[in-house]
């Protein structure tokens, strides 16, 4: 019964794990859009390039009084599913002034790139 059990609860999981990894139905990563930390900070200029192992960007937040920084993540650049899943993101401020990470992650294939939800 037990197992009976756990393996109805790993079959209800199984969908949304794939739908989760399913690159393709992920929204289309615009220039700019809210961060993921929220408070009603923007991003902008963000579009990530794969050099090697990593992809990274240069970006700006801006913040709700208008203040913006600049900043550089760099991920980790991983092939999947015929293309690229930016992951394990670390951002800095080009100042040097702060530094943190990213949950965000980018899948990039044939020139589209992708962010997840």
């Amino acid at each position: 019964m037990r197992r009976l059990l756990m393996l109805a609860l790993m079959g209800s999981a199984l969908p949304a794990m794939a739908q989760e990894r399913d690159f393709e139905r992920w929204p289309l990563l615009t220039p700019s859009f809210p961060s993921t930390g929220g408070g009603g900070v923007m991003i902008g200029h963000y579009r990530p390039v794969v050099s090697g192992a990593s992809c990274s960007t240069d970006f700006t937040a801006t913040m709700p009084d208008g203040a913006v920084y600049r900043n550089h993540v760099v991920f980790d650049a991983m092939p999947v599913a015929g293309g690229v899943l930016c992951t394990n993101g670390r951002w800095r401020s080009l100042e040097g002034d702060a530094s943190g990470t990213t949950p965000l992650e980018v899948f990039l294939k044939d020139g589209v790139a992708r962010r997840s939800h």
